[in-house]
């Protein structure tokens, strides 16, 4: 089943007014990301406030979520002496049948629909499934034998639901499912009532069709044979009838001429019709009587029902090979609940924010065009609706007053003591920039580290270079941002922007609007005089944690240097292979694999929950006095900036690998993709874990489509047939993890760039192509302007014209003449100030059309999860799925060459 967007508050409600002192707390599974850890802490707040009790359990993978439902959900059931109760999935879940993971399937839900009693039937737990992971699994949305439940319309939650008892699964759709999967929920539902059949089972009918009609061929031999002795017997009959009719005819004809006082009648009474009636000759049409209708027989019933069946069949299959993309972040939907309850604020604000900057800054993303605009994305256009919250909770235009700064300046503490707001920032897009100085900042930004190649001796003078253009020298460039001179901080912006063009920068430092707020513009929100943060900064801290793990003894000052190795192995090992192919022969038992530890078994409640006190909205330190360790625990902003130091730590180990990767030529070029392999280097064992190494494919996807860029600026091949053209827009990178003998990899859809920072999607231009595209728009904005002057020369000659007729009837007097000169005035002042509004507006307009072109080609998807179970199908690589991406997968260090075999026959690119 599946709830409508309007219907989010309906459904809590309704919870609310179910829920009694018995009923069993709230299990909240949740993916550790960024997104789903703000979308918890939402949803947590709400909960407290109306006092539901609740349990939160992190799921890092399939394996963990199946281990959570016979833990946890399976004492829940009615059918095993529970009571019933809600689970909610935050960003897990949505793309497998999340009913059967839980164990819930085969127990209840196959058996709650056959009736009206069904209503209170099953085993009562309900399952709301909130991700962004596209596609669907549409037994999740459409599934449940939902025909027999109140409220319920194929699949569509309406006003009148009311939990019944049943249980089942719940999905709750950002819009999508309303207005794209219409035809596969009726290809859904027509299958849900058809009769199995298949091939065979024609081929059979067909057999028993034969032998049926074999029987009823000799059985009519027989009754022929019968009939015609009928036949025989019966034409004598009929001759020796009609000579004596004959007879008969002859005797009454002679009595009338004997007897002639009876009047003759004057119609014949005979039994025969009129002579005009009977045909004149054997020539003679007869009309015939309508042709007998014909009956489809049983054949070509099943024929029919086979062929409709396949074409139903046929419409899932194709959702399904669509590939992977991302829906709305989980933070956004359960701030959209928050709102239709009235409960806005600040703080439900802000964890929405980062959500969404964390999904906008994931290389995993892949988004689609809005449909409501042709310039943007459904991200862009969330952030946008995001910058109007701000703007409605925080009122720029008295805070700007307040704050008395230029609009340039990047914000870098409070406006008072008591100031928690959030503000709207147009500060260039640099990593941590607030707590670095400008130069590390500007060498760990991707966008700008990879265009500059600071991989190479000569990326860093051109670095230098740059500076030294904008004006800032290398010693004030290496001092803390917060030490920078106060004309460099204010005029940042400009200086940045001035030769973005000229560096191939485009988008770094966000469009001004009217000192407001723009597109492009970043989120920072103040504790006090305690610090100030950026919504980038929250998340490359946050996803640090989850990425590398935290801090072990992050008051001792040891940042950066503690051991992580064990703990990235440890990654795998909690692996199994539950989702994984059943025809892969790695069962997750081998012998040679590390028996999991107590810390092991922990790592994704460690690190789940020293993210989520980084989140916390109030800000504490507590130690824990009684533990011989003295162990301290940080909630809120001292535990972002305690951790700060391991995103800068990872930032650094990205832009060491990367660079060793390209400097070495260590990128290979396959059929289908380019590959990447880190085997060695001292930050082996940062990599291990999948989202430091999604990063680290990011980074490289963006260097790779700079050099295929500059190649074909420079009339290198890369377009042709057959060159390096073919696979360009997928990246598979993978890491060895050598305690266990098997390799990370993780596949990225258009050289990992699309979600690369947020920054102009990743595309790389030329500068013939810049050139090309400013050559374009200048000659449409003389198109323009000579339609827009040939449009009011036609206008004024119409004018003239009628004026002179006029003129010539004697209809014009003075006052006309003076009022047709001032609008001959006018006219050509609004032709002139058109002329300069199409030069003002040409670039927007530019982009509109840009967009166009993009939407038209549609949103490409990754491909990567069908590409990896279809290679495992044909090779049989011992492979192990068991990330909620299914872009990443674990390899045997034995199998990894057939299984990049196989994987660049394949097309990864949608």
């Amino acid at each position: 089943m599946y709830l409508p967007r309007p219907l989010l508050s309906h459904l809590y409600t309704t919870l609310l007014n179910t829920l009694t002192p018995s009923s069993s707390p709230l299990l909240l599974l949740t993916a550790p990301t960024v997104d789903a850890i703000c979308a918890l802490r939402i949803l947590t707040a709400q909960i407290k406030r109306d006092f539901i009790p609740h349990k939160v359990r992190p799921v890092g993978g399939y394996a963990e979520l199946q281990k959570a439902g016979e833990e946890e959900v399976k004492g829940m059931m009615k059918t095993a002496g529970g009571e019933g109760g809600v689970v909610v999935c935050l960003g897990c879940g949505g793309g497998v049948n999340v009913g059967e993971m839980l164990g819930l399937t085969s127990e209840g839900e196959d058996d709650d629909g056959g009736g009206v009693e069904g209503q209170n039937a099953g085993h009562g737990v309900e399952v709301w499934v909130i991700d962004a992971h596209r596609g669907w699994n549409l037994e999740n949305v459409f599934g449940g034998n939902v025909a027999a439940r109140r409220g319920v319309e194929q699949g569509k939650l309406l006003s009148t639901y009311r939990p019944g008892g049943a249980g089942g699964v719940i999905v709750w759709d950002e819009g999508d499912i309303e207005t794209d999967l219409q035809a596969e929920r009726e290809a859904y539902f027509a299958l849900q009532g058809m009769p199995e059949i298949t091939e065979e089972d024609l081929v059979a009918a067909e057999d028993d069709e034969e032998d049926a009609e074999e029987g009823a061929e000799e059985g009519a031999a027989e009754i022929g044979n019968s009939s015609q002795t009928r036949k025989r017997k019966a034409s004598s009959q009929d001759s020796d009838a009609d000579s004596d009719i004959d007879s008969a005819e002859e005797r009454p004809a002679r009595r009338r001429r004997s007897n002639s006082s009876l009047p003759i009648p004057s119609t014949p009474t005979s039994a025969q019709p009129p002579p005009s009636s009977q045909p004149d000759s054997p020539s003679a049409i007869v009309p015939s009587s309508p042709p007998a209708r014909r009956v489809t027989t049983q054949k070509q019933l099943r024929r029919q029902l086979l062929k409709l069946r396949r074409r139903h069949e046929a419409t899932l299959e194709a959702y399904y090979d669509r590939g992977s993309w991302t829906g709305e972040p989980v933070s956004s939907i359960l701030y959209s609940l928050v709102s239709e309850l009235g409960r806005e604020d600040n703080e439900v604000l802000w964890l929405a924010v980062v959500g969404v900057e964390s999904v906008q800054l994931s290389h995993f993303t892949t988004v689609e065009r809005a449909r409501r605009s042709n310039s943007m994305t459904k991200l862009e256009l969330l952030k946008a609706v995001l910058r109007d919250e701000v703007r409605r909770l925080n009122p720029p235009a008295t805070a700007r007053r307040r704050a008395g700064v230029a609009s340039n300046d990047v914000p870098v503490s409070a406006r008072s003591a008591t100031d928690t707001s959030i503000r709207l920032s147009p500060e260039p897009r640099f990593a941590l920039i607030r707590h670095w100085s400008l130069l590390d900042s500007m060498l760990h930004t991707p966008y700008l580290a990879t265009r500059l190649h600071i991989w190479n001796e000569p990326g860093r003078k051109r670095l230098n270079k740059l500076l030294a253009k904008m004006g800032i020298s290398l010693q004030e460039a290496g001092k803390g941002y917060l030490h920078l001179d106060l004309e460099v901080k204010r005029t940042l912006g400009r200086r940045v922007g001035k030769f973005a063009e000229q560096y191939g920068l485009e988008g770094l430092v966000p469009e001004e609007s009217g000192g407001e707020g723009g597109r492009g513009w970043g989120f920072v929100r103040s504790w006090g005089w305690r610090g100030t943060l950026s919504a980038g900064d929250v998340v490359a801290i946050v996803s640090a944690i989850l990425e590398v793990g935290p801090v072990a003894n992050a008051l001792t000052g040891d940042l950066g240097r503690h051991d992580t190795s064990q703990n990235e192995r440890s990654y795998n090992n909690r692996a199994t292979a539950l989702p994984s192919p059943p025809h892969s022969s790695d069962s997750g038992q081998n012998p040679d694999d590390p028996a999991p530890t107590n810390s092991s078994e922990n790592l994704t409640t460690h690190r789940f929950f020293a993210a989520y006190d980084a989140l916390s909205p109030t800000s504490t330190t507590t130690s824990h006095l009684h533990n011989p360790q003295h162990t301290h625990t940080q909630q809120g902003l001292p535990a972002l900036f305690t951790h700060l130091p391991l995103a800068q730590h990872l930032s650094r180990a990205i832009l060491r690998t990367g660079s060793a990767l390209i400097s070495k030529n260590q990128i290979r070029h396959l059929r289908s993709f380019r590959l990447g392999i880190v085997k060695e280097g001292p930050d082996l064992g940062v990599f291990v874990d999948p989202g430091a190494l999604v990063k680290l494919g990011g980074w490289v996807g963006e260097a790779v489509g700079v050099l295929k860029g500059e190649k074909r600026g420079a009339g290198g091949k890369g377009s042709g047939k057959g060159g390096e053209g073919e696979g360009d827009g997928a990246l598979v990178l993978g890491c060895l993890d050598e305690g266990r003998g098997v390799y990370v990899v993780v596949g990225l859809g258009s050289g990992g760039a699309r979600g690369g920072g947020g920054v102009d999607g990743g595309k790389v231009r030329t500068k013939a192509e810049i050139k090309e595209r400013e050559e374009r728009r200048k000659r449409k904005i003389a198109a323009r302007l000579a339609r827009k002057a040939e449009g009011a020369r036609e206008k004024e000659q119409q004018k003239l014209a009628k004026r002179e007729r006029d003129a010539a009837n004697g209809l014009l007097d003075s006052d006309d003449e003076e009022e047709a000169g001032s609008d001959a005035t006018e006219s050509d002042a609004s032709s002139s100030s058109g002329s300069s509004g199409s030069s003002s507006d040409s670039s927007s307009d530019e982009r509109a059309d840009v967009s166009k072109g993009k939407r038209k080609g549609g949103a490409q998807r990754s491909l990567f999860a069908l590409a990896f179970q279809a290679v495992v199908a044909e090779t049989g690589a011992r492979v192990r799925i068991d990330s909620f991406e299914h872009s990443v997968v674990e390899v045997r260090k034995e199998d990894l060459a057939g299984f990049l075999e196989g994987l660049s026959l394949r097309s990864l690119v949608d």
